[in-house]
């Protein structure tokens, strides 16, 4: 990871996916409890809208200056937060050994995100839960040729970020069944066409 990946971006999207995106925060991160994963931790805007009912938060962040910008949240957090990797590809972590995990515009850059997904799965208790809020692709056929064509040069300044992932697709895939999905905007749709839900590793 180079400097500006590593140092400049994460505080941009510390700034970036801020107050404008609170209300989708506290929606996505309704309904978790026990152990959760976070992949992408990222500054742990999260921290504030996690339930009583949590009592564990482990995350995964592969940059360092987004851990440092998280260290007041983590220390105001009413939950104990472990860092436990930096890879969501291939997370160091027991099968079957969390109750749910929780994505938040993380799995545009990941760059196997269906590996990702898959350790999602694996990690999970039978029965527990993906929640995700993520941008992704329009369906709208005409919004949709614009992602593809700016996804290279997007991705070069934002980290490898896709704006063109069919994420309801990729989560399915990965063998999880959609409980509830819906649709949202933040800004322009072929940057903010949002998808979010929760999807669950059968029992």
């Amino acid at each position: 990871m180079g400097f500006y990946e590593d140092q400049m971006l994460p505080r941009i999207i510390d700034v970036a996916l801020g107050r404008v995106v609170e209300a989708e925060r506290a929606r996505v991160t309704a309904g978790l409890r026990g152990d959760v994963l976070e992949i992408g931790f990222g500054s742990g805007r999260n921290l504030a809208h996690l339930p009583a009912q949590v009592s564990r938060l482990l995350v995964v962040e592969p940059a360092a200056t987004g851990l440092r910008l998280a260290q007041r949240r983590i220390a105001a957090a009413a939950v104990p937060v472990d860092v436990v990797g930096r890879d969501g590809q291939r997370l160091e972590l027991a099968d079957a050994s969390v109750d749910h995990v929780l994505v938040t515009w993380t799995l545009c850059t990941i760059p196997d995100v269906d590996q990702a997904l898959r350790e999602a799965r694996r990690v999970l208790r039978p029965g527990g839960t993906l929640h995700f809020t993520e941008h992704g692709r329009s369906p709208r056929a005409r919004v949709a040729r614009w992602q593809d064509r700016l996804t290279p040069a997007w991705g070069r300044i934002f980290g490898g970020c896709h704006l063109n992932r069919p994420i309801d697709e990729l989560v399915t895939n990965a063998g999880l069944t959609l409980q509830r999905l819906d649709h949202y905007r933040v800004g322009p749709e072929f940057i903010g066409y949002g998808y979010e839900g929760s999807a669950a590793k059968p029992e």
